[in-house]
C-alpha cells in the first residue's frame, strides 16, 4: 500500500463512510466449536486421499513435530473451516523483499508457454510497471495468453493509458469494483477492494503475498545498511512464496471466480487446469476470503491456529488494527504461557492506521505479549508462524478492512521443515526491530495518546 494522492484519500475515506456500517466479525469460538470433530482429509496430484491414509498423515506429521498437538487440532478444523483441501506434494519457496520476489517472476514469466494469470491490489505506472507491462505484452504476442485483475481504488492514480497499451497489445484486463457506478459490470460495492497479489503461470507455478507491482518494492530491506535507502525510495520489507504442485490449481480456481464475479470477457480457451505432477513434500492450503462469504476464513483460519496453540505465536504484519476477538486471542494465548511476540512497523505509510495499532499495545503488553517495532524499514509483510509448524504468507493484515470489506488470499504451509524457514526469517526481522517495553511505554508522551486516542475512532474504517 504505498502512499497515494490527496485525491485517493479522499475517494478511499468517502468508500469507507459509505459502506461500513452494518458489517460484523463472526463469533469465532462458536464457528471452532462446531468442527471440533472433524477427521483430517487430504488431496495430492490424483485426488482426495482415504481417511486411513490421512490419518497415517497426521500421525507423521505429529511424530516430527514432537509435543506439539497444534497438528493434531488444527488441520481437521481448517478443513472443516474453509472448505478448500491441504494438499499434498507441493514446493514452497520463500520470497523476502521484493528484488527477489520480481527475479522469480520475470523468470516464471518469461518460460511461460499456455497463459498467465496476474492479479493485483497495486499496479503503478513506474519504472517496475513498465517492466511488467513489456515483459507482459512480449508473452502475449508469442502467443501466451495474459489476463490481468487490478483494483480501480489501489491502481486509481495509474493512467488509463497504462492498461489501454495492454489491452491493444491483446492482454485481457479487468478492472475490479470500478470507482465509477456507471462502469461497473457486476454489483458495485465500492467497499469491496481486490486487496490479492496474486501470480499464476500456466496453471503449474504460483507467487502469493505482500508485493504489489510497483518500484517502491524494489528497494528490499535485506542489502543495505539499517535505515538507509537508496535514492528518494525508501526500503520496503515485505514477504512473498513461489509455490509449484497440486495447490496451485486451487489458487486458479480463486483466481476464475474473481473473474467471473466481476463478470469479465470470457477468458481465452486455455490450459487453466493442466494435470499437476508432485513437486516436493510441503502440505500446503490456499483460503480465499471475500465479503460475499458468511464470513472471513482468513481471520477465522488465524484465530483457530491462535487458539491452539502451545508454544508459539509470532505474527508480522504491516497494518494492526485488530477487533476485540483477536486482542483477546493473543492475550490469552500469553495469559496461559505462550510466547507471543509481533513485529510491527516503527513507522507507515498511513500515520492513522499506525497510530491506531499502538493504540493496542498497553493492554497487550500486561497481558505478557511482547512488541517489537521493525526499524530501518517500511514493513509491509503479512506472515504467521505458530508452534513451528504452522506457518501462514498472504495479502491480508491484522485489521478489520482485510478481514470484512476486501478479497484476500492467503496460504498455510504446514511442517516443521518450512517452520524453519519461516523462525529464520522472523529472527532476523526481530534482530532488526526495537522492543517496546512496557514501563517505558506506559511514561509516553501525552501527544501520542492523544495521538492513538482519536485514531482508534477511526479504526472499523481503517
Amino acid at each position: 500500500m504505498p502512499t497515494r494522492t490527496l485525491t485517493l484519500a479522499a475517494v478511499t475515506g468517502l468508500c469507507l463512510l459509505a459502506a461500513a456500517a452494518c458489517a460484523r466479525l463472526p463469533d469465532t469460538d462458536a464457528l471452532i466449536q462446531r468442527h471440533t470433530r472433524q477427521a483430517a482429509r487430504f488431496e495430492n496430484a490424483r485426488g482426495p486421499l482415504s481417511a486411513q491414509k490421512s490419518a497415517a498423515i497426521v500421525a507423521e506429521l505429529k511424530r516430527k513435530s514432537g509435543d506439539i498437538d497444534i497438528l493434531d487440532k488444527q488441520i481437521a478444523l481448517e478443513q472443516a473451516i474453509v472448505g478448500s483441501p491441504l494438499t499434498l506434494g507441493n514446493q514452497v519457496t520463500l520470497l523476502q523483499d521484493g528484488a527477489a520476489t520480481y527475479a522469480a517472476m520475470f523468470a516464471a514469466i518469461r518460460k511461460a508457454r499456455d497463459h498467465i494469470n496476474l492479479e493485483s491490489y497495486i499496479i503503478e505506472d513506474d519504472a517496475m510497471g513498465q517492466q511488467f507491462a513489456d515483459l507482459l505484452l512480449e508473452q502475449q504476442g508469442r502467443g501466451v495468453q495474459v489476463n490481468v485483475i487490478y483494483d480501480s481504488v489501489g491502481a486509481f492514480n495509474t493512467p488509463k493509458a497504462f492498461f489501454e497499451r495492454l489491452t491493444s497489445g491483446g492482454v485481457a484486463v479487468l478492472e475490479f469494483n470500478p470507482i465509477n457506478p456507471l462502469s461497473a459490470k457486476a454489483q458495485w460495492l465500492v467497499n469491496n477492494r481486490d486487496h490479492r497479489k496474486l501470480l499464476v503461470v500456466d496453471g503449474h507455478t504460483a507467487f502469493i503475498g505482500g508485493i504489489n507491482i510497483s518500484s517502491v518494492y524494489s528497494s528490499g530491506s535485506a542489502t543495505r545498511p539499517r535505515g538507509k535507502a537508496t535514492g528518494n525510495i525508501a526500503a520496503w520489507r515485505d514477504t512473498d512464496l513461489q509455490v509449484e504442485g497440486p495447490v496451485v490449481g486451487e489458487l486458479q480456481k480463486l483466481f476464475i471466480e474473481t473473474w467471473e464475479k466481476q463478470r469479465g470477457k470470457p477468458l481465452a480457451d486455455k490450459a487453466y487446469f493442466p494435470a499437476l505432477k508432485v513437486q516436493g513434500k510441503d502440505i500446503v492450503r490456499a483460503i480465499g476470503s471475500t465479503p460475499d462469504a458468511p464470513y472471513s476464513l482468513i481471520y477465522v483460519t488465524l484465530m483457530s491456529a491462535i487458539g491452539n496453540a502451545e508454544k508459539h505465536v509470532y505474527l508480522t504484519n504491516a497494518y494492526f488494527v485488530p477487533d476485540p476477538q483477536l486482542l483477546e486471542a493473543l492475550a490469552d494465548a500469553a495469559r496461559r504461557g505462550v510466547d507471543v511476540k509481533l513485529i510491527l512497523p516503527s513507522h507507515s505509510d498511513s500515520d492513522v492506521v499506525f497510530h491506531a495499532g499502538r493504540s493496542h499495545y498497553l493492554a497487550l503488553l500486561k497481558a505478557g505479549v511482547r512488541i517489537y517495532e521493525r526499524q530501518g524499514a517500511l514493513l509491509h509483510s503479512k506472515t504467521a508462524l505458530i508452534d513451528g509448524v504452522w506457518s501462514c504468507v498472504g495479502s491480508s493484515n491484522l485489521d478489520w478492512r482485510s478481514f470484512l470489506d476486501n478479497d484476500e488470499i492467503n496460504v498455510v504451509v504446514l511442517g516443521r521443515e518450512f517452520g524453519q524457514q519461516m523462525q529464520a526469517m522472523f529472527a532476523k526481522d526481530l534482530d532488526a526491530s526495537v522492543a517496546i517495553d512496557p514501563a517505558t511505554w506506559e511514561g509516553r508522551s501525552p501527544m501520542l495518546r492523544v495521538k492513538e486516542w482519536g485514531a482508534s475512532l477511526w479504526q472499523r474504517l481503517l
